[in-house]
């Protein structure tokens, strides 16, 4: 494997707990600069056993991203590209039943903490249950262009996206609404089901190595990610899976009409015949997020989420 050389280095004491329209960069990078960020874990230190149960926790301490991260040229109306290049997860992490929160809630009241043991691509639940890491971060975004949104929520900034898509070899586009787009990391998963129905992944600390690049005058509404197969939309209300799902249908039709000269109704019918609507967060009832993706296939007509 190549060494890539590394540009920047930004400790996990620099983070932020919100995204908002005021923030203040760590480091201000040039397009294409390589940086290796550390990251917290989303419980910020707080959980180190299984005597650690989420009602003893400081919310107040949730999902701190690392950050800012400001890119020079980076105006509103163009899109950050942030290529998740490695993922490397530390040794032990933990997953919560917590009371009220998802599908099962009513079944499993919790609280309950697991701890898991992470060694040489395994993630070890128990003595019986072990699977391979999928790595990926939960939070990614830029400040916003209005109100402030907290980390534990997402909306079209991006935050907390919980998309398993999101790890090594995806790109993510994020539309800047600030100079310099104040870019910031958290919330790394060792792995994470779809739809999080718990509320958390495999949550836990470690290091990502980042390469942010500029797109000038093209951005989504929402954060858009690109995959070696596909390019992917995403859409956030809180809480309603329906329609967080209308505004990613809403948002892959818009760039194919915009970028690839569908007709609206071509659009309608492509997503229906060739593309795929998942779901990233729903851990209902609860307070967070409900956000839904579609998968746009590669294709000559359509080969990135914007046009050349």
């Amino acid at each position: 494997m190549a060494i890539i050389a590394v540009d920047h280095e930004i400790s996990r004491e620099h983070h932020v707990w919100a995204f908002g329209p005021s923030m203040e960069p760590v480091v201000t990078v040039d397009p294409g600069a390589v940086l290796r960020l550390e990251l917290n874990d989303c419980f910020h230190g707080q959980v180190t056993s299984e005597d650690d149960l989420f009602t003893a926790l400081d919310l107040e301490r949730v999902n701190a991203a690392t950050g800012p991260i400001a890119v020079r040229g980076a105006e509103p109306g163009d899109s950050l590209v942030v290529e998740l290049l490695e993922i490397s997860p530390g040794p032990r992490g933990a997953a919560m039943v917590i009371p009220g929160f998802g599908q099962l809630a009513a079944k499993v009241p919790g609280p309950v903490t697991r701890i898991f043991r992470v060694e040489d691509g395994v993630i070890h639940m128990n003595d019986r249950v072990r699977f391979p890491i999928r790595p990926m971060v939960g939070v990614i975004g830029c400040a916003t262009g209005g109100a402030e949104c907290i980390n534990f929520l997402a909306g079209e900034h991006g935050g907390n996206l919980d998309n398993h898509l999101h790890g090594p070899g995806s790109t993510v586009y994020l539309p800047v609404r600030q100079d310099g787009g104040m870019l910031a990391i958290g919330d790394m998963h060792a792995c994470m089901g779809d739809g999080e129905i718990s509320g958390t992944g495999v949550e836990i600390d470690g290091e990502i190595l980042i390469r942010v690049g500029l797109l000038k005058g093209a951005q989504g509404t929402w954060p858009v990610t690109e995959l070696a197969d596909c390019w992917v939309t995403h859409g956030t209300t809180l809480g309603d899976l329906g329609g967080a799902i209308e505004i990613a249908c809403e948002e892959a039709a818009r760039l194919l009409v915009d970028h690839h000269d569908f007709t609206l109704a071509d659009a309608f019918i492509f997503l229906s015949v060739a593309c795929d609507v998942g779901i990233a967060q729903s851990c209902q009832p609860s307070p967070a997020s409900a956000i839904a993706r579609v998968k746009v296939p590669k294709i000559s007509a359509c080969p990135a989420p914007f046009r050349a």
